[in-house]
């Protein structure tokens, strides 16, 4: 009988397998652990699929997922076949009996163990290679679409005659085939050796031969395979000669063949290709040789080749052959380069025209006229004006606009175009009064309505406060009369879900009373039914969404709730522009985002850093750039997008007809882009030049405006985009819309602008803008300025405005009342042969937090003025005091003879207006001070009539004009 326990040694303690109840609860564990994991990953798929159906492009997953799903399965079984092959072939060909050596002796033990278990081995092996591989290959989506759908582009490069189709589309799936092959070469070769080794076809330390006559065989043509993809690496290496970055004083990230690549490393590669395939075909041929001897030194001559010809020879090249003549040398070659650059930035027919920059009238009355003709001054700057949006149009703390507002145009009540400032009302969670899942996801789901304001003028309560065109809650004013939809669903701050249309209410607005609504559109996901419930609450981690008695019939779940995000997502193959911005177009408010089609592999055209080049002073905290480590050297707006703000409706519209990138990738996605003459009207009104492509475009033309090789090489004409002088921050000066009439125009056109100034100099160098209006035939024309005089550049000009004693004055005063100087946008003007430039300067702090505009600054020619309103800011820098007159020059002004008594008067009069001014200042009385002021100016005006003819008059003169009643018009 079995012992039971018990007896003198105590009871035994039985280890054996667990009972079968444990087994259970442990297999049902595993399985449910299993499970688990398995609807984490479906939850991910199914609602990735859900989204996509909603905005009505289930295609792009379909197409995205079917294409990565063939790649892993074609390249990852064809790499576990191939290894798997060679580790079978190298089994099947192991010696039949193993020598008796200590050496083989020890890999018994092994053979042994493995011996029960080869089939699982391979199987493992192969697998695990199988699956990297095509982890690998299903990275490689966009690169075999392109190959696949690829079109040509019309345009060859220089060097070897192909269309740059090859180099964009063709070239690269080339490489990543050859790098699979050198991947699944390697692979079996050290596999297979292995296998040999472990079954005694390879031998280390045994005496007699190293390895098999099958060993041998097996090994030479593997290494044959790999020497024969080295072959074809050096001939494709001879076509990435025509994309390769370099350094090159010249310029930049350099990219095309230089004289060195074109006669030393072009040949190089040439001869290199003949020595590897003579190399392999040595290989190959141990088939029948059964020795390594000829093969072996066919390897070293390659390699030696490969030092001596592909290296030492390039470097003598450019030793002595260039570098004693390095510019006539290159010059060629740099032609290739600025032409290829220019037409990949699409700025090949940007012609640089000559322009003096000195003012050819004296007469102040032209200028003034045509100043008035030049350009919409807009005083009201998009970059500092938020917080009077916010402080005045708020209305609620959970609203918010951005920092940054935007430019677009709307008709004013003539019916012309007029600059408007826009700015949509989103939502802000941190301001909601009470925070829970419940407020932040169903109650408060929505912004609401667009404001607007003019852009060339400023409002009177309070004074140089924005002019409002659109506002209130709900908004009206000259946008469609009010009558769009003015919530906001989808919006650039909108970034967390919400679930809206089931049976909780959402707040709409609080006016007068508390309104609420329930999402009326289509939009979102529906969570209804048990599994998208399920779904969610895996896929954000938010398990309330399974159980929340908030959710039911009818209930929609909103998320990738941002512009950016939509458009990204929808299509994936292109860039996207920092700064999406709102328009109110048919009654709906919509989301602009322009698009880039982009490559780095056209021939011979320079790279560049998207999120460098697109960088700018408003970059650093206000506004996105565009793809930050992106590097291209080709880039086009190939598509306009929108996003309707209440629905989220997302619609491609082609903008490029002609760029092939985009044909391309339309034959990759068909039915994806709608095409250019399905733009509505409406929406065309609003369309405009994209800031990151201008950005792009400035940067490249500061060194490929020069046409001429000699010029480019020594950079003699190199230009730079300067600082932003209105920041304390470094950084760029960033590219205004303004509408403005050009030298060579007849008529204002909504504009993009920027200037530039020497490298290393601080006057201006040039002036650049482009007509950024979308219904002009001129769309996209860029005109390019060049000041042939000495011309203050901005930096200059706002260091004389800080010098300048009027703002000292201005500043003095602010010190009182506890505010501070903000300076706007420092706008450039051509102008009668000069450049105008317009300030406008604002107050912030006292009683109000937000900025107010109080001052505009004004330059041209050797004149700088600073006033009260842009039309007496533009009467002063040309010296017109009345229409039809023009004040005459200072020092030829001879004030008539008076008595001392009306002398002792007007001083008098002018200290107590002054002390006025002070208290009035201090109490933030702005109507008190512009009397105030108003009374100063008139005594020093009767002081400078009644002093004898001596040089003080003038200073008395030019004293009055800086001190004048705060006037928030920007009219002129």
């Amino acid at each position: 009988m079995p012992d039971r326990g018990g007896g003198p040694t105590g009871p035994r303690i039985r280890v054996g397998r667990p009972s079968r109840r444990a087994r259970t609860l442990l297999m049902t564990l595993g399985v449910l652990a299993v499970l688990a994991m398995a609807f984490v990953m479906f939850a991910g798929f199914w609602t990735d699929w859900l989204w996509y159906r909603s905005v009505d492009f289930s295609s792009v997953f379909t197409t995205t997922l079917w294409t990565k799903i063939g790649l892993f399965l074609v390249f990852g079984l064809l790499m576990a076949f191939v290894v798997g092959l060679n580790i079978w072939l190298a089994h099947r060909l192991r010696p039949p009996l193993s020598a008796m050596s200590l050496e083989q002796q020890s890999l018994d033990r092994y053979r042994m163990n493995l011996a029960p278990y080869k089939k699982w081995v391979l199987l493992a092996i192969t697998a695990l290679v199988g699956l990297i591989a095509g982890a690998s290959a299903s990275g490689q989506w966009r690169t075999w679409l392109t190959y696949a759908n690829g079109v040509p582009f019309g345009q060859k490069d220089p060097q070897f005659h192909l269309d740059v189709s090859f180099y964009a589309f063709d070239l690269p799936w080339y490489r990543f085939l050859l790098g699979f092959g050198f991947a699944a070469t390697v692979l079996s070769l050290i596999a297979a050796a292995l296998t040999h080794y472990l079954y005694g076809g390879l031998r280390i330390t045994s005496p007699g031969a190293r390895a098999t006559g099958a060993a041998t065989g097996h090994l030479s043509v593997l290494l044959g395979v790999f020497v024969s993809l080295k072959a074809v690496a050096y001939w494709l290496d001879r076509y990435g000669l025509a994309v390769k970055s370099s350094d090159f004083k010249a310029t930049d990230n350099w990219t095309g063949l230089r004289y060195v690549d074109a006669n030393a490393y072009l040949p190089a590669k040439t001869i290199l290709f003949c020595i590897a395939a003579i190399c392999a075909v040595l290989f190959f041929a141990t088939l029948w040789r059964r020795t390594w001897q000829l093969p072996m030194i066919g390897l070293g001559l390659m390699v030696l080749s490969a030092i001596l010809i592909g290296g030492l020879y390039p470097a003598i090249v450019q030793k002595f052959q260039v570098q004693p003549n390095e510019q006539a040398k290159e010059a060629p070659f740099i032609q290739k380069n600025i032409d290829a650059t220019r037409d990949a930035y699409d700025i090949a027919d940007v012609p640089v025209e000559d322009y003096s920059g000195k003012s050819t009238t004296d007469d102040g009355a032209k200028l003034r006229a045509s100043a008035d003709e030049a350009a919409s001054y807009r005083v009201m700057d998009p970059n500092v004006v938020s917080p009077a949006f916010q402080q005045l149009q708020q209305k609620r703390n959970y609203y918010q606009f951005p920092k940054t507002l935007d430019v677009d145009r709307y008709k004013d009540a003539a019916g012309n175009d007029q600059d408007t400032i826009i700015g949509l009302r989103e939502l802000n969670l941190d301001g909601i009064p009470k925070r829970n899942w419940i407020n932040d996801h169903f109650t408060y789901t929505h912004g609401y309505g667009a404001i607007a304001a003019k852009g060339t003028t400023t409002g009177k309560n309070p004074k140089g406060s924005p002019d409002f065109t659109e506002s209130g809650l709900p908004t009206t004013g000259d946008i469609s009369s009010g009558t769009y939809e003015q919530r906001i669903y989808y919006g650039e701050k909108t970034e967390q879900y919400s679930i809206v249309g089931g049976p909780q209410k959402e707040l709409d607005y609080e006016e007068h009373g508390e309104k609420t609504t329930s999402y009326q559109g289509d939009s979102g996901v529906s969570i209804s039914n048990p599994l998208n419930r399920a779904a969610y609450a895996v896929a954000f981690n938010e398990p309330q969404i399974l159980y929340s008695g908030a959710i039911g019939e009818g209930s929609r779940i909103l998320y990738n709730r941002t512009p950016k995000e939509r458009v990204e997502a929808v299509a994936p193959w292109l860039t996207i522009d920092g700064d999406a911005y709102p328009a109110v177009v048919d009654g709906r408010i919509q989301w602009i985002v322009d698009a880039y089609t982009t490559t780095n592999s056209y021939p011979y055209a320079s790279r560049t850093t998207l999120g460098d080049t697109t960088a700018d002073s408003l970059t650093t905290d206000q506004r996105a750039v565009v793809a930050q480590q992106n590097q291209v050297n080709y880039i086009r707006n190939s598509v306009k997008a929108t996003v309707d703000a209440y629905d989220g409706t997302v619609k491609l519209y082609e903008w490029d007809t002609n760029d092939p990138v985009l044909k391309t990738w339309s034959k990759a996605f068909p039915g994806t882009v709608t095409p250019r003459d399905e733009i509505p009207k409406e929406l065309m009104d609003h369309l405009r030049y994209p800031q990151d492509l201008f950005k792009v475009q400035r940067e490249l033309l500061t060194r490929y405006h020069v046409t001429n090789p000699a010029q480019f090489y020594s950079g003699s004409d190199a230009w730079q985009v300067p600082d932003d002088p209105t920041k304390k921050e470094s950084g760029a000066v960033p590219p205004y819309y303004l509408s403005i009439k050009m030298p060579d125009q007849t008529a204002q056109k909504f504009s993009l602008t920027t200037t530039f100034t020497p490298k290393g100099r601080p006057d201006l160098g040039a002036f650049m803008a482009v007509d950024a209006d979308a219904s002009s035939k001129d769309y996209g024309k860029i005109t390019l300025l060049r000041a042939t005089t000495t011309v203050k550049g901005p930096g200059q000009v706002q260091s004389e405005l800080n010098g300048n004693d009027d703002v000292a004055e201005f500043v003095r005063n602010l010190k009182g009342t506890d505010s501070d100087i903000e300076y706007g946008n420092l706008l450039t003007v051509p102008l009668e042969g000069g450049f105008l430039y317009i300030e406008p300067v604002y107050t912030r702090g006292g009683t109000q937090n937000y900025p107010l505009m109080r001052k505009v600054a004004a330059s041209y020619g050797s004149k700088t003025v600073f006033e009260n309103s842009l039309g007496e800011a533009l009467d002063a820098v040309f010296g017109v005091t009345e229409p039809g007159t023009t004040q005459p020059p200072a020092e030829t002004t001879q004030p008539p003879a008076t008595g001392d008594a009306a002398l002792e008067k007007a001083i008098a009069d002018a200290q107590k207006a002054y002390a006025e001014g002070e208290e009035a200042l201090k109490k933030q009385d702005w109507s008190a001070y512009g009397k105030a002021q108003e009374d100063l100016q008139n005594a020093l005006q009767r002081a400078a009539a009644a002093q004898p003819k001596s040089g003080s008059a003038n200073n008395a003169g030019n004293s009055g004009s800086a001190s004048r009643k705060p006037d928030a018009g920007g009219g002129g």
